[in-house]
């Protein structure tokens, strides 16, 4: 069965590029929470701090207590210096996890998009423990404890953005199969079919919900706990 995917082509002259449903989705996504961020903004800089929060502002502060719940453990006394970039990527994953429930396509179905992702997070990882000790320090930990395992320590650090790859990725994209294929199954047993959406609502709730939810915190969690380790001044 061959599955057609919506995507953006833009033609000029002999130039051709066509930009996936899923990178276009995540593209609207970083507007609305750009003006939604701003705006949030400066509702919080009105705000009575003397009185109990509501609306937005109530609404950031359990967002906040929320990104904390994921990284603070891991990042200590550098939770605040990577706030900002991890309660961004966190709500938004959260947020491109579970657009599939209104009928568009997930941008953590997209590999690519996930590779860069990780990729983006294991470059800080790096770049972060060469800042803090030295290359010649970052080396000496990737030789420990015998030079002749420096290869596959190696090895071990480049797995790290490959297996986040991955598992978000498969796991993402396997629900949107699996229900993709049990709605075709209702379709093609009609009218027999139309008793399948007493059991969607629970599908839904498994592979969409409670599935994006939890790939959002096990690839943000893997993230800050690798990246806690390079600039925490705490032992871990």
């Amino acid at each position: 069965m061959e599955q057609q995917v919506s995507a953006l082509e833009i033609t000029f002259g002999s130039f051709h590029l066509e930009i996936q449903q899923s990178i276009l989705v995540w593209l609207v996504l970083c507007v609305i929470f750009a003006v939604f961020f701003i705006w949030a903004g400066k509702k919080i800089d009105k705000a009575d701090p003397s009185k109990a929060s509501t609306g937005v502002v109530y609404v950031c502060e359990e967002i906040l207590n929320l990104v904390l719940y994921v990284i603070k453990g891991n990042l200590r006394e550098k939770t605040k210096r990577y706030l900002p970039f991890f309660g961004t990527l966190i709500l938004m994953m959260l947020v491109s996890n579970l657009i599939g429930l209104v009928g568009l396509q997930n941008p953590t179905s997209n590999v690519s998009f996930n590779a860069t992702l990780a990729v983006t997070i294991f470059f800080m990882i790096q770049i972060n423990g060469i800042k803090r000790a030295g290359l010649k320090a970052r080396i000496k930990s990737l030789s420990e404890p015998m030079a002749v395992l420096l290869p596959m320590n190696i090895v071990g650090e480049i797995a790290l953005p490959l297996s986040m790859t991955m598992r978000l990725f498969g796991n993402i994209l396997a629900g949107c199969i699996i229900t993709m294929l049990i709605y075709t199954l209702m379709k093609s047993v009609m009218p027999w079919g139309v008793l399948g959406f007493i059991f969607t609502p629970f599908l839904h709730a498994f592979l969409d919900i409670f599935t994006g939810v939890i790939q959002t915190y096990i690839f943000f969690t893997l993230g800050s706990f690798f990246l806690g380790q390079q600039v925490s001044e705490e032992e871990a």
